[in-house]
Order: structure tokens, then sequence, then C-alpha cells
């Protein structure tokens, strides 16, 4: 149909500008036709709940602030909870409760052998269960025949993959309709088609007397679009759409693609039968500056019209700003500035619109400095919510068998009490954190918790003890192979509710408290008798289960007032794009206009492809990016002031700004033109920033009285106080010890410590003696090294392999060595030596190994599981601990029968990896420079004890960039990151 063609019938059709107040219109418009007796009779059909209460204040609005009975008002999409007059609909079946319907779905998914695409776990059959459902609604909501579709879809040469799909989509082409039979019910979106076909057939046969207007609405599928061209028929309706492009050249209408703003309308006018010549405008206050709406709509224009871009023509961008943070968190900080400014004008309005609900979540958080609580109308993500994650982390601490990251995370949120006040169950969480949670992973399940908390504070193994009791359900549960879904899901709840209950209340009136609680307690409760559908699964599953439970549910918390007086903030709100639909504001955020983001990744599904949907009937994918557009349309003409947002960077990597702002911006550079900038980016920068000018950050130079200072260290701890005097400050000063990390990775500290231990075990039983089963006890030592560790069977089995191979290499090793006749070998021998300096000073250490030789001198062996030093940095006494061991043994730091000359410092690098070992005498062996080493150690040590009995002398953090430690637990402490790089470093 062209536009000159006339229409079958007059219809009464109307559009409302993108820059006027929908509402504000429609409310004035309704009072000047029905606003006398009449006023309260007939109805009035918006697209959503939240368009028809706005509704409601804009009719207050309009008649001034006095009392009014209004008209019946609803959304489209609550048609069964209306008044209308629906001869017929009630006789429809009920429709199947949602969770039934995925839990039916996902048992017959199961069903199906894996070759044909079953699923063999619970929660991936939800998930499958989910696309099966949402395939069924797009196919009832465009009334096509989904059975009949499919088999169109593919060409041949797709055949034999395709038929390998429709296989398993039988499920909702064969069984599901016969299961929906069985069971006398309907799915939700073909009942909600069906009360609309009977709405549209009562009123067209019986004509309501009273005035029936639908609003705002663009008619996304046929029922609605049926419904519509009745309503615009009766002798009082009337059809309003919103901002219809009436100015459009033909070509340009006619060249409209799926993606364009106005594509939904184009295709709700074809279904009325109606041209754009049938629609009156009805026009009022703009909201927007004069221009706007033509200027983003030539900006918008389809490809086949872009030559007009070269076009010379008015250009109006008066109101309308940029603005471009580094990030997604400046962002949010520089769109709640700008909200917040809002508020400095009197009765002013600002709203944020935006998909983006993580964008949503910072913004509230930032207002929350200012103590503004904004009022976001598309609530959270119930899985979100604090007893969800609750739950969640009380699912995945059982079924990773108490890793330790859980259940922290399950400790420590404000819900978990087993029977406490919720402080004392955090304070003994912390305990248990620190005592038996840090460092390598304890052994699975609570008894490797025990086992590693038996030294731990009583605080800390009473929660232990009180969390066995407060699971027992869930712990029973997850003895069992096999559970059904809905009894494993009853063990979580129980065992939640148990680990909620605190001294002063009971667990269920904590856990399902609020509107969160609320929420959750109605989905779980609706869950339990849909999932008696599903076979029995491991309790593994039951993460998944919950997540798939929890998967598109939202909820409208009021969390952030709670200690709070009054409620949200009357003048500012945050909209999703749903509910921002006919809303106007002063001011107006576009924020998120990332591709992918607004609009929104455009995704076929996992059944077929975009050509395939097209061929079978179902909507085109690109038709939500049509209705995304359709929305930033209409939000960018909604107010006075718009601010389009779009981040730099999102997600650590560089954003693609949403299509329609690049349109925009290279539309408006063809004209010479550029959108101003807002300064609100500035102003987020600015604001965290100290009043002068930034200070470069000093190194740390503590000079802690010399009373404090330590007089006592180990050998090893030498060759820190030489690189990093800062750590010996605040290891032995400010008496501060790093925390190990959660589950632990191992590392060579782990591997030393066994190789150490095993080496002891075996020379405590052979001594300088090689008996005939020598090797055979060498290895059994590393054997018994590594079961004293108590390491879970896991890293017992990684370190086992290195320790034989060093067994290996190290018998025949002993062996040779012994052939020359050590007098004496002794390992892991305590030694302390107190030097003859001013206040005096010991210092201890514990030598891995040292042989007496026939000569009476020395040989002292240090093992390495990493790589040895170097001869030259031995030699200039950096690394100086083998020397220092010398002179301690010079000095008969070590007994009477260890004391001597040292003739050979040796290293043994016992990796354990493809070459084992292999030994390193230090020096080569040249008594001469090894007593050289000693002596220069030995003087060393001497000067640093003096120098540190200065008062004046500061404990620097890595004063000399050239010998900076390998390792340092005390670096973030002393912010080396921060000095080191601004080259502030001494």
């Amino acid at each position: 149909m062209t536009e000159a063609a006339a229409s079958p019938r007059r219809l009464r059709l109307a559009t409302i500008p993108p820059d006027v107040p929908f509402l504000d219109v429609l409310a004035a418009r309704w009072l000047a036709e029905h606003g006398g007796d009449a006023l309260g009779r007939g109805l009035i059909l918006l697209p959503t709940r939240r368009a028809a209460r706005a509704l409601a204040e804009a009719f207050l609005r309009a008649s001034g602030g006095r009392a009014l009975v209004l008209p019946r008002i609803t959304a489209f999409g609550a048609l069964d909870e209306a008044p209308l007059t629906m001869t017929g609909a009630l006789d429809l079946l009920p429709a199947i409760d949602p969770q039934e319907r995925l839990a039916a779905l996902a048992a017959l998914v199961m069903k199906l052998p894996p070759e044909q695409g079953g699923a063999g776990s619970v929660d991936r059959a939800l998930m499958l269960a989910r696309e099966l459902a949402r395939l069924m609604d797009e196919a009832e909501r465009a009334e096509i025949d989904l059975a009949s579709a499919l088999q169109q879809a593919a060409d041949a040469a797709h055949a034999e993959h395709w038929q390998a799909t429709l296989r398993f989509l039988e499920i909702v082409t064969r069984h599901w309709p016969d299961w929906l039979a069985a069971q006398g019910v309907l799915n939700p979106a073909a009942r909600q088609v069906a009360l609309l076909q009977a709405q549209a057939a009562e009123w067209a046969a019986h004509p309501p007397a009273e005035p029936v207007w639908a609003a705002g609405t663009t008619a996304g599928i046929p029922a609605v679009a049926a419904l519509l061209r009745v309503v615009a028929g009766l002798p009082d309706g009337q059809v309003v759409l919103p901002g219809l492009d009436l100015d459009l050249p033909q070509e340009a209408w006619e060249a409209i693609g799926e993606a364009h703003p106005q594509c939904g309308l184009q295709r709700l006018l074809a279904g009325l039968g109606a041209t754009r010549g049938d629609v009156v405008s009805w026009d009022g206050a703009a909201a927007a500056p004069a221009g706007r709406v033509r200027t983003l709509a030539r900006a918008l224009l389809p490809a086949a019209a872009l030559p007009t871009w070269r076009e010379a023509g008015p250009v109006a961008t008066t109101g309308l700003f940029r603005l471009e943070a580094a990030d997604e968190q400046e962002e949010a900080a520089a769109i709640a500035l700008i909200l917040r400014d809002t508020l400095e004008r009197r009765g002013a309005r600002a709203a944020l619109v935006t998909p983006d609900r993580q964008l949503a979540g910072r913004v509230s958080s930032e207002l929350l400095r200012w103590g503004v609580v904004a009022d976001d109308s598309a609530g959270e993500a119930l899985a979100e919510s604090p007893p969800a994650v609750f739950l969640r982390l009380l699912a995945e601490t059982v079924t990773s068998r108490f890793a330790p990251v859980p259940l922290l995370g399950l400790l420590k949120h404000p819900l978990a009490a087993a029977g406490l006040e919720p402080v004392a169950c955090r304070m003994a969480a912390r305990l248990l954190e620190v005592e038996a949670l840090r460092g390598p992973r304890p052994a699975a399940g609570l008894g490797g918790l025990r086992q590693r908390a038996q030294a731990a504070p009583e605080p800390a193994r009473d929660l232990l003890a009180r969390l066995e009791t407060c699971l027992d359900p869930l712990l029973r549960a997850a003895t069992a192979a096999a559970l059904p879904p809905a009894t494993l899901l009853a063990a979580l709840i129980e065992a939640g509710e148990a680990l909620a209950t605190s001294e002063a209340l009971p667990g269920p009136a904590r856990l399902w408290a609020h509107e969160e609680g609320e929420a959750l307690a109605v989905l779980l409760a609706g869950a339990q008798p849909a999932l008696a559908h599903l076979p029995d699964a491991p309790p593994t599953v039951l993460p998944g289960l919950l997540d798939a439970l929890l998967e598109g549910a939202v909820v409208r918390s009021r969390r952030a007032l709670r200690g709070r007086e009054g409620a949200e903030h009357p003048r500012v709100f945050i909209w999703g794009l749903l509910e921002a639909r006919l809303q106007t504001a002063e001011v107006v955020v576009l924020g998120g206009l990332v591709e992918g983001v607004w609009p929104p990744a455009t995704d076929p599904g996992p059944w077929m492809s975009r050509p395939m949907r097209i061929k079978a009937g179902l909507p085109g994918t690109e038709e939500v990016v049509g209705l995304a557009a359709h929305d930033f349309l209409m939000a960018a003409c909604s107010a006075p002031t718009v601010v389009l947002s779009c981040p730099r960077r999102r997600d650590r990597a560089p954003a693609v700004p949403a299509r329609w702002l690049a349109r925009l911006e290279a539309f408006l550079a063809g004209q010479g033109q550029r959108l101003p900038s807002h300064p609100a980016a500035g102003w987020a920068r600015l604001l965290d920033q100290p009043a002068g000018p930034p200070a470069p950050v000093r190194p740390p130079a503590p000079c802690p009285p010399v009373r404090l200072r330590p007089r006592r260290l180990s050998v090893t701890e030498i060759e820190t106080w030489l690189t990093d005097p800062y750590a010996i400050h605040a290891k032995h000063i400010l008496k501060l010890r790093p925390l190990k990390p959660l589950e632990e990775a191992t590392d060579a500290a782990d591997y030393g410590a066994l190789v150490h231990r095993g080496m002891q075990i075996f020379l405590d039983e052979v001594g300088a003696d090689w008996p005939a089963d020598a090797p055979q006890r060498l290895a059994a030592a590393m054997d018994r090294a590594l079961a004293e560790a108590g390491l879970r069977p896991a890293l017992q089995e990684w370190w086992r392999p290195r320790l034989a191979r060093i067994a290996v290499w190290l018998a025949p090793h002993e062996r040779e060595r012994r052939v020359a006749g050590p007098q004496l070998i002794r390992g892991e021998v305590k030694g302390e030596w107190t030097l003859a300096v001013p206040g005096g000073f010991t210092l201890v250490g514990r030598a891995d190994r040292i042989e007496r030789r026939a000569d009476g001198r020395l040989t002292i062996i240090d093992y390495k599981t990493g790589a040895p030093p170097s001869d030259k940095d031995v030699e200039a006494g950096f690394r100086p601990q083998l020397p220092l061991e010398a002179a301690m043994a010079e000095a008969g730091a070590f007994g009477p029968e260890l004391t001597g000359t040292a003739a050979e410092l040796v290293y043994w690098h016992l990796s354990g990896g493809f070459v084992p070992a292999e030994e390193r005498s230090i020096l080569r062996g040249d008594a001469t420079r090894i007593a050289a080493a000693v002596a220069t150690a030995r003087e060393k040590l001497m000067t640093l004890v003096t120098a540190f009995d200065d008062p004046k002398r500061p404990y620097l953090s890595q004063p000399h960039p050239g010998r900076v430690p390998r390792f340092s637990d005390y670096a973030q402490l002393a912010r080396v990151a921060e000095w080191d790089l601004s080259g502030g470093g001494e």
C-alpha cells in the first residue's frame, strides 16, 4: 500500500511528537473530550504499568491538582488483572506457571539420549528449557505454527545438521503440546494472545458505549495490532502512537530497515491497514528545544537516504551534550554529579535512562555520598540480592567441600549468625580464617577444617561446631549419590534458615525479610512443586540449579533506605528502557550508549541463524535494535537538557559507541559542528582530588629509638637487613607478620621445607654411616616428610615425584661423600653467636648440614630448591648466609664438636626437576678465598650492627636499586610501587 492509497475505513489515529510530553498531552486531550460528567467512564490502555501510574500523575497536573474520578487505566500486559469485557475469555484454559514449565521442559530434555542433544545435568537442562520456552513464546506471539515454520527454515545444504536439530526440537513441536493438553493449561504467551484476540472479537461484535483509548505502544505482536485496529475503529475509540515521523520523505519511509526507530510503527500502520496520511498529530508544549527532533531524524535516516546529509539544513544541538568518561566508574560518578546538580534548580527533575544495570547500581552508590536515594524503577537482579547471594554461597560451600573462599564469603555474609550475634559470627570467622584457612588449602570437608583448626582460638572452633550443626540437613543430603532436586532445595533452605538464626531472631525472620527476602521466598516456594517433574540428581548440581531458578528474576528493593529517614528522592529517577517510555524530566542522561549494551547484542538463539528465523516467520533479531532505537530517539527528545554518555573504555577494553551516537557525530561533523562536551567528567576527576597540588609519596624512613631496635636476628635475615632494612623494622619493631593468601599456591618455600625435613630424618637415622639399606631409607625419609606435612592428596601427589627424583640422585652422591670418611655429619644444626659490640647482638641460625672432615676442618652445606647465589655476590658479602655460618662455626656457635674453620662451602641445588639436583662448591673450594669471604661477611655484619645503633640511621625500604630483594613481604606496606615509579627512591 502506498501513502496515497485510501484506508478501507476511517480509523481514529493520532501521534504525539517525540519532543512533546506524551502523557501530559494524552491527559489534556482526554479531559478536553471526556471531561464532563463522563470523565470517570472509559478505558485507557498503555504499554506498561509504570506508564499507567505516570498517567494518573499527568491527570493530576492537567487538572491543577484538584481531585478527579479517573477512567480505568491499565497495561496491555495486565489484561488478566483488568476488569475488561471479555466474553468467552474466562473460558480459556489457565496459563502454566513459568517455573513449572521450565521444570517440565527440562525433564523432557533429560529424557533424550546425549547423542540427540539431551542434557545429563539438571542445571544444564533448565538452561536449555529456558531457550525452548523463549522459542515457543516468540512463535506464539508471532502467531505462527512452529512445527511448520521449522520445517521450512533450512536450505537443503543444511538439511543433515538441521534434521538433528529438528529431532531435538520435537520436544516443543510434538511432545510439549501433548503435555499441555494432558495438564489442561496453556503457555503464558499463548494465553496472552488469546486474551487479546478475545477482547478484539468482543469489541468488534459489541462496541463499548464508553470511550476506549490505546496509547504509547508500537504493537510488537500481531494480536496487539489487531486489537488496536478494533480500538481505532470504535465510535469512541482512539489509538495514539508515540513519535511517528510524519515528515520523513516517502522514499526514505519505504527504505526503512528493521534497525530504524520508525520500523515498528511502520509495521503497525501496515497491520492497521492505514497510512501516515491517516494519522493526526497532537501537538503541545515541546520539552526539547526546537529542531532537535529533525536533527536526530536526519542523523538516523536509512542508508538509502544518507545522500541528503550533504544538503545544508538547520542543525539544533541546544541542550544536547556528550559525556565521554574514561571508564564505566568515572561515567557513573559523572552521571551522579549531573543528577545531583539538577537538584539545585527548584522543582527540576533528573533521570538516568539506561539498560545497563551495572551502571545503574554504580550511579545509585555514587548518589549516596550526598544522601540521595534514587528511585530505581527497573529493580535489581534477585540473584544479586543479599538473601540469594547467601543461599548461593551456602550451596557453593557445601558442594566445594568447604573450600576457603566460598566458606569465608558465607561466614562473613551479614545474614550468617549460627546462633550468635552476626558481629560475633564474623569475628569468629576472622579467627578461623587466620588460623586455619590461609595458606595451602585444608583437606576437603569439615574434617580437614577441624584438623587444621586444632590450635585455633576457642571462638573459631566453636563456630566450626555450630556450622556443622546448622548445615546438618544439607551435609546429609550431600552424601547421597542422587536425590530429587526438590529435596536438595529443601535441604538448602533448611540449612540456610538455621545458619541465619541469631541470638535475637529466628533464621526465617532474617532470611526472608524485606522485599528481596519475600521475593526469594515466593520464587523458591513456587519452585518446590515444579521441581517434582525432574529426575533425581547428584548434590553437586545444587549451585547450578539455584542459579537456573534465579535467572531473570528481578526485585525492587528499598535496601538503600534502611537506616535512613525518608524515602527515595522525589526528583531523581533511574529508569530502564521499558520504564522510561512516555516519561519526561528536565534533565535526562542516556547512559551506557555502547554497542552490545544499548543497542543490545543481537542473538538469534541456539536453534536458528538469522536468515533461518526470517524464513520461518519469526521476528528478525534486528527488530530488537529498532525498538531500542525508538527508545533512544524518544528519550533524547524528552527533556530540555539531554546528556549522551559513552565511556572510552568498558570492561578494560575500548568501548564502541552506540551506532546512533556515531551516526549523530558523523552527521554533525559533516555540517561543521559537534556535540558540546558536558563538563561532568572533569567534575568527577576533581571530586576526590586533594585541595592542594599533588605531593609525591616519599619512601618511608622510620627512625625508632635504639632501645626498640632488634638485638637478635637470624642468618637469613642479615641479607634482608642489607637489601631491605624496612622489612626488619616492620617485622621486629612493628611486630607485623604477613598473612598467607587464601588457597595459597604451591611454591618453593613449601617444597623447600619438605626437602629439608626429609634430609633431616635421613641424617638423624644414619649419620656418617652408610648401611646397606641406605637408599631405601632415604626414599622412605622423603615419603615420611611428605606424610608429616598433612597436605591434601592432590598436593602430595604433586610433590612426590620430585622428592623421589631427589632421593635417586642423593643415594650415590651420599655414598661417594662417605668414601672421603667424614668423621661427623649433622643436619639442621642450631647455632647462636653473640657479637662483641656495644649493647650486644646475637646472630642465630640453623645450618642445613655440617660435616667434620678427617683433618678437623668443616664442610658446610646448604640445601637450595631455588637458584643458588653467584660466587660474585657471596664474595662481595651481599649473599652472606654460608660465610656467616662459617664465621659462627669458627666462634663455636654450633657446639664444640662442630667448631673449626670451614674448608668448603657447598650449595646443593635440589630442584627435583628433569635435572634433579646438582652440587656447587662456592669459590671452587679455594680455602683462601673462602676465608676472605668469611672475613668480609663478619666485618659487614659488625659494621651493619654499629651503623643501626645510630639513632639517626633510618630503616629505609630497598635503599640500593641494584640490590632489590627477590621477595619482599613488606613492599606493599612501604608503598614501593608508588614512590619507586615517581623516581623518589634514594
